[in-house]
């Protein structure tokens, strides 16, 4: 089986990103992801997961984050990259405008959220959700591409598929959330509970409920296809930028040290 160390997580479309793409499947304990596609992006192997599936028909509660990080640990992965379209709660921030969040709050109610039900009991450390490395690369690359960034932003996860009330959304300001999406929760979690870095790139689709007089998944199309050219780029880039190895000076590689009950 081919290995990459480098993963996308995404929706459709961002296979096209690889040099000579191969689809692929993979089986896990957890279930069976979408088709995956193997191939190069400059001269670094990587994988790329429609989240959603090929044809977008699987809705966010739905999805089965453990087959989808599990498949990608079992490919070789050692860094993930997510893209997520969010609706923006901070006013300041505007429809196609990109985030690198920097923390999350989950209000996700019914997903498989660890893969560690089991002896032994397993508590990691999420002090730094996101991998710094990663985000330090993907901004640093936003800038060199004059990218309509925001660097610092609180992801709050919702479960879907509806989106949210006026009243969740004024819950979610007060709390300090900047954006809002359904798909960011458990894949981080999952992430680190493998020791993989993980960090998501975020671009602003819609404003959130209350916000604007409604929301439509037709608007949300709209806004992604015309942001996805730039979000290519920068996974390009950043992909690019990476260091061929992980430094070890983020948590994630080491998440699993100290992190069990014996």
């Amino acid at each position: 089986m081919r290995k990459a160390k480098i993963a996308i997580i995404g929706g459709t479309g961002f296979e096209k990103l690889f040099a000579d793409a191969e689809k692929i499947r993979v089986g896990t304990p957890y279930g069976i992801p979408p088709p995956m596609f193997m191939g190069k992006i400059g001269n670094k192997d990587a994988v790329f997961l429609p989240r959603h599936g090929i044809e977008h028909s699987v809705p966010p509660h739905k999805v089965n984050y453990r087959a989808n990080i599990y498949a990608l640990h079992q490919l070789g992965a050692e860094r993930i990259i997510a893209v997520n379209a969010v609706g923006a709660i901070n006013k300041d921030f505007k429809p196609g405008d990109i985030i690198v969040p920097h923390d999350f709050a989950d209000f996700t109610k019914q997903r498989p959220t660890t893969f560690y039900d089991e002896a032994p009991v397993t508590h990691i450390d999420l002090s730094q959700p996101y991998c710094p490395e990663i985000r330090e690369t993907l901004i640093k690359c936003a800038k060199e591409l004059s990218l309509p960034l925001w660097s610092h932003a609180v992801l709050v996860c919702t479960e879907g598929p509806r989106f949210e009330t006026s009243a969740e959304i004024e819950m979610f300001r007060r709390l300090g959330f900047d954006v809002v999406g359904m798909t960011g929760v458990p894949e981080a979690v999952l992430a680190r509970e493998l020791a993989i870095c993980y960090a998501a790139v975020c671009f602003v689709s819609n404003m959130a409920a209350g916000m604007q007089e409604r929301i439509t998944p037709g608007e949300v199309f709209n806004i992604s296809r015309k942001v996805q050219p730039k979000i290519e780029q920068l996974l390009i880039e950043t992909v690019e930028a990476l260091p061929a190895e992980r430094g070890g000076k983020c948590p994630c590689a080491n998440a699993l040290k100290n992190a069990r009950i014996k």
